[in-house]
């Protein structure tokens, strides 16, 4: 089951399939060398455990995780607790189980729509066309969704959220380039109200996140939302770039103290073999993944699953 602001929706029977696509490239040596262990072609040694080391942190997770990762897995080898190779993959699979699953929160729930969604995130994370994706998705959940074009600083981006909308057959609120991004937000979220839609889901204007007064209008933006539903924005995501491996991590540190980030969308995860930020964003930054992108396609945004992810990392 998959936890929505609504709450709880069956989980795709392909989900693992389509991650383990997704992470071919995160994948890459890591598994074979596991599968060498298991069926009993390589001894369980430093050198090994060195490959396998040098490989996850390849996999952009992080030094300090994986050292810690390792240095329980020499410990145990060294006591005679971990003696072939099925067991070296199961504790493997443990603890990066273990520190996704510590991350994980269920989005706040909405008894009473609409559900208020804002989307952040830098230039070229692939933000706008995540936010196409996000309303094809909560209406194949039966759900209605209103899109609100409060990037205004770039009129390519209303255009680009209005082919969306188009796409989807979704109702966008805009008004012209340069416009106040809170002025169209207020606009919108009358006309959810009003149209009773169950999702507001708000696109916001690709920033660095060392641009202090670009900030300071994301949380106007939030002031703007509280005025109109009280609970408002039930959710902030956070689009990262996967290919950008570990300066998604200053990213995100950013954007969380300044905007209240609740979860992360990582796109393009099918581009990269550093896969692996997933698990340094959960460990680093105790934020939970609400969705991976792997492929150009609508149904390509995943809903994220822990498990699913760690055994589309390690299995066959």
């Amino acid at each position: 089951m998959i936890q929505t602001l609504f709450g709880s929706v069956e989980q795709e029977p392909s989900l693992l399939e389509k991650l383990k696509s997704g992470v071919q490239k995160t994948r890459a040596g890591l598994v074979s060398a596991l599968e060498d262990a298991i069926q009993g072609k390589r001894e369980i040694d430093a050198d090994l455990l060195d490959e396998l080391e040098s490989m996850l942190i390849g996999t952009d997770m992080g030094a300090r995780t994986v050292d810690e990762i390792f240095d329980t897995i020499r410990g145990r080898v060294e006591r005679h607790q971990l003696n072939d190779g099925a067991q070296l993959k199961a504790l493997i699979r443990e603890q990066l189980l273990d520190i996704l699953q510590a991350s994980e929160r269920a989005p706040a729930h909405v008894a009473e729509p609409p559900a208020v969604v804002l989307v952040v995130g830098v230039n070229g994370s692939g933000k706008t066309t995540t936010i196409g994706k996000l309303a094809q998705r909560f209406q194949n959940e039966s759900r209605s969704v209103l899109l609100c074009a409060a990037d205004t600083f770039r009129a390519a981006a209303i255009e680009q959220l209005e082919i969306w909308g188009q796409r989807t057959g979704t109702r966008v609120i805009r008004q012209t380039a340069g416009s106040d991004p809170s002025a169209v937000l207020f606009d919108a979220l009358h006309a959810a109200r009003a149209g009773e839609y169950d999702y507001v889901i708000v696109d916001t204007a690709g920033r660095l996140q060392t641009k202090e007064n670009l900030m300071a209008e994301l949380q106007k933006m939030g002031r703007t939302a509280k005025k109109v539903i009280r609970d408002a924005p039930h959710e902030v995501l956070l689009v990262l770039d996967a290919t950008t491996g570990q300066n998604g991590l200053e990213q995100a540190r950013k954007f969380t103290e300044t905007s209240g980030v609740t979860g992360i969308v990582l796109t393009k995860l099918d581009g990269t073999a550093k896969g692996g930020i997933v698990v340094a964003i959960a460990r680093e930054l105790n934020l939970p993944i609400r969705y991976v992108g792997v492929g150009e396609k609508a149904e390509d945004l995943l809903p994220f699953d822990a498990e699913a992810f760690i055994d589309s990392l390690l299995e066959k």
